[in-house]
């Protein structure tokens, strides 16, 4: 099988599932900011991911996370990427296939999110009491959306890591990076619209600085890092699955 067998007759510029993705994280971002200011009712809650042990833990945030963002910008920049490298790849594997993977990359992004909390959060759970802890599984919810937290450190990290919501498209556009720079591993990009680097190396050292990140874990950062390895560690898996399944993917 090769490219011309995936390639449509005609490429365009704004495929089904990228325009209707687009359209529905907008109306998301909307909806949040309405409900926010008209309702007093914080959507981030409802649809933002959180850590199962978390009294706001739904099923159905595995899947809505992706849809909500904490600013305009935040959008935007995930919205913009989402375009510029996933036209190509809903055009060269069709819409099924494109939304397959922006799905499975999303999901499997919140899951290693949640894995890389629940390893944070055992050697702590040793430095708080049985009662703190039982007021944080019962209490730390509405302590976080009243815009406030525990004053013991250690008590305010781990209600931080139960009980805020992981909220963006990130994770899945981060999956949608990695197969940019798998299948189209010398196309030039250009940061900034200036530097030009090729996607392989662009995805490679971008893949870095976010595990660095991760690993250095800066309270103040406030990005889900392992969440985007993880949109790349599931796009990678995926794509090796498709690429086993068809010798000649690439």
């Amino acid at each position: 099988m090769s490219y011309q067998q995936y390639r449509p007759n005609r490429f365009s510029v704004l495929p089904p599932v990228v325009k209707n993705l687009l359209i529905i994280n907008g109306l998301f971002f909307l909806a949040s900011m309405v409900f926010s200011s008209n309702l007093g009712i914080d959507l981030d809650t409802t649809l933002g991911l959180h850590y199962p042990l978390s009294q706001a833990f739904r099923p159905w945030q595995l899947v809505s996370y992706m849809f909500m963002h904490g600013s305009f910008m935040h959008l935007f920049f995930n919205m913009f990427a989402l375009w510029m490298f996933g036209n190509t790849l809903e055009n060269l594997w069709g819409s099924k296939r494109f939304l397959i993977y922006y799905m499975v990359t999303g999901i499997g992004a919140a899951l290693i999110q949640m894995a890389v909390t629940y390893i944070r959060l055992m050697p702590l759970y040793e430095q708080v009491s049985p009662d703190t802890l039982n007021m944080i599984m019962t209490q730390g919810a509405d302590i976080i959306q009243s815009g406030k937290n525990f004053i013991d450190p250690v008590a305010g990290e781990i209600n931080g890591l139960i009980n805020t919501a992981t909220i963006g498209a990130s994770g899945a556009v981060f999956g949608i990076l990695l197969a940019f720079g798998m299948l189209f591993p010398n196309t030039m990009l250009y940061i900034y619209f200036a530097i030009p680097i090729k996607a392989k190396w662009f995805v490679i050292l971008y893949g870095a600085m976010e595990l660095f990140s991760g690993i250095a874990n800066n309270p103040t950062d406030n990005v889900a890092h392992f969440a985007h390895l993880g949109g790349m560690l599931f796009g990678f898996i995926l794509i090796k699955i498709w690429q086993k399944r068809s010798n000649s993917f690439y």
